[in-house]
């Protein structure tokens, strides 16, 4: 299993960080994917599978903590390649909620 859960929704609030200059202030930390609910449930393969797919945006992935689980909201893309190349942790950046 790669992560906790699958959703295809933010089930928490408006939280109000839009552009990666928003998540800035946040210290990028480890997370293993097996602790995070992804909040989208398509994936692009050409995206995936693309080198400079965070050229124009953050290069770590954005996380939500909220009630006790961790949301995936940005970062899916780089959570499956951490995942492909066996790697049971990613960089993101993690702002709690509760």
């Amino acid at each position: 299993m790669i992560f906790k859960a699958a959703g295809d929704r933010r089930p928490y609030p408006d939280h109000g960080l839009d552009s990666p200059r928003d998540w800035a202030h946040l210290a990028p930390r480890m997370i293993r994917l097996d602790e995070l609910v992804t909040t989208k449930s398509t994936l692009d393969l050409e995206t995936l599978l693309t080198t400079d797919s965070t050229f124009f945006g953050d290069i770590f992935a954005h996380v939500v903590g909220w009630q006790g689980t961790l949301y995936l909201e940005d970062g899916l893309h780089r959570a499956l390649r951490a995942a492909l190349q066996q790697r049971p942790v990613l960089h993101a950046r993690l702002l709690v909620l509760d």
